[in-house]
């Protein structure tokens, strides 16, 4: 849709693996359809996953013991984190759509996406206590997860080896634990569409990757007309 704003946090070494063909998916449709799109390539960008009091840069509040949430609080208050902190908020701000493009690691964030998280989404800026779920300070916004996986769907069902993949998502969704739908973005306040699971796209052929790809440019042409899923445990692990 002309004139709406979209960040892609992209979480992958290749440019050339399938989750580099589907977040190009991504910026060419929405493109085509008069976005704007900022990708943070966090490989690229050698972003630093570690939360540590470097990120600070200012006198701590409490030098004597190291809580880094306190302390990035803090600092987001006096606008003393790091530069590149800052940035990553400013693309936050500035979006009415944030896609997470990576693949499943352990049934969670690779390790680079989740210090994305961790440092990024920081109190203060995010949510504040009180200022979460429904009152997080990210309300308003939308926010997708786009995963490919290593197991085939029938792995991610209920009976399967891993169980529902719902129950991956409720901590991502919801309230950060190891998962980031539930914990990560609406603790933040995002409004949450449903995830884009490709699964095993390894393992397939180069037919049904095409069809893989097609199925999200064909979801993304009417993105914007999407509702938001219930971030209730309904949802996530049945009546």
């Amino acid at each position: 849709m002309a004139g709406k704003k979209v960040l892609i946090v992209y979480a992958h070494q290749e440019p050339r693996s399938f989750n580099g063909s589907l977040k190009k998916v991504a910026v060419d449709e929405l493109s085509a359809q008069g976005c704007t799109i900022t990708v943070s390539d966090l490989y690229a960008m050698d972003f630093e996953p570690r939360a540590t009091m470097k990120d600070m840069t200012g006198a701590l509040s409490n030098p004597e013991f190291f809580s880094y949430g306190v302390e990035a609080y803090e600092a987001y208050k006096k606008r003393s984190l790091t530069n590149d902190i800052v940035d990553e908020q400013e693309k936050v701000k500035e979006a009415d759509l944030v896609i997470f493009q990576f693949p499943l690691y352990w049934f969670s964030v690779p390790a680079i996406l989740k210090g994305w998280m961790d440092r990024v989404l920081c109190q203060g800026f995010a949510f504040d206590i009180p200022g979460f779920y429904d009152s997080g300070f990210l309300q308003g916004k939308l926010a997708l997860l786009s995963i490919t996986t290593g197991g085939t769907a029938e792995m991610y069902t209920k009976a399967g080896v891993s169980g529902d993949f719902r129950y991956f998502l409720w901590p991502l969704q919801v309230a950060m634990a190891p998962h980031p739908q539930h914990g990560a973005l609406h603790f933040c306040g995002f409004k949450v569409l449903a995830p884009q699971i490709s699964f095993a796209p390894e393992l397939v052929s180069e037919e049904e990757r095409k069809g893989m790809l097609a199925s999200w440019s064909q979801r993304l042409k009417t993105i914007w007309k999407e509702e938001p899923i219930p971030c209730t445990p309904p949802w996530y692990f049945g009546q």
